[in-house]
């Protein structure tokens, strides 16, 4: 199999459907348009670098959502174990489970540490489905948070994301 490329900005989002909380299959395509799409790709659920990043994005999470975003994890570990992670501390966005590795594979997502560790790579997604921002860190997990963030807030700015989620402009 060849090696893909990690996508980046001006890429497309690929078009998965990858299994979430309950079985439930999800589609990438159809979360892209009524918001921005975060999707961050995590090495494995409960493991100390993931908590916290899973953490931050769960204690930023209402910012993201006010600025018109939404989050998806995706990393290789099964749906109960997402859902024993989400419940475990409490998150509030979607988990879905890349058992096979076809959205790492998609994504061009590569193995870190001499290629024993999945990588970390988050991607923040426009509503016409673009690629605008690719962060990949193993070790520096609050700043793919903040990073996205800052994005997420610039496209709200720009009307890129949703009217209704924009905030409103200061003087």
């Amino acid at each position: 199999m060849a090696k893909t490329k990690l996508l980046k900005e001006g890429d497309a989002v690929p078009d998965l459907t990858l299994a979430g909380a309950g079985g439930r299959q999800v589609r990438l395509r159809d979360l892209v348009g009524q918001k921005v799409l975060v999707v961050y790709f995590y090495p494995k659920d409960d493991s100390p670098g993931c908590t916290v990043q899973a953490c931050s994005l769960r204690d930023q999470y209402e910012d993201f959502v006010a600025a018109g975003a939404e989050v998806v994890g995706i990393s290789g570990d099964s749906v109960s174990s997402h859902e024993g992670f989400a419940a475990k501390h409490r998150l509030p966005f979607v988990l879905l489970s890349d058992a096979r590795g076809e959205a790492r594979e998609a994504f061009g997502v590569p193995p870190s540490l001499l290629g024993l560790i999945p990588g970390r790579v988050t991607f923040v997604v426009d509503r016409a489905g673009v690629i605008r921002h690719t962060f990949e860190s193993q070790l520096r997990v609050g700043e793919h948070v903040k990073r996205a963030l800052e994005l997420v807030r610039t496209l709200a700015r720009e009307g890129t994301a949703p009217a209704a989620s924009r905030p409103a402009a200061a003087e």
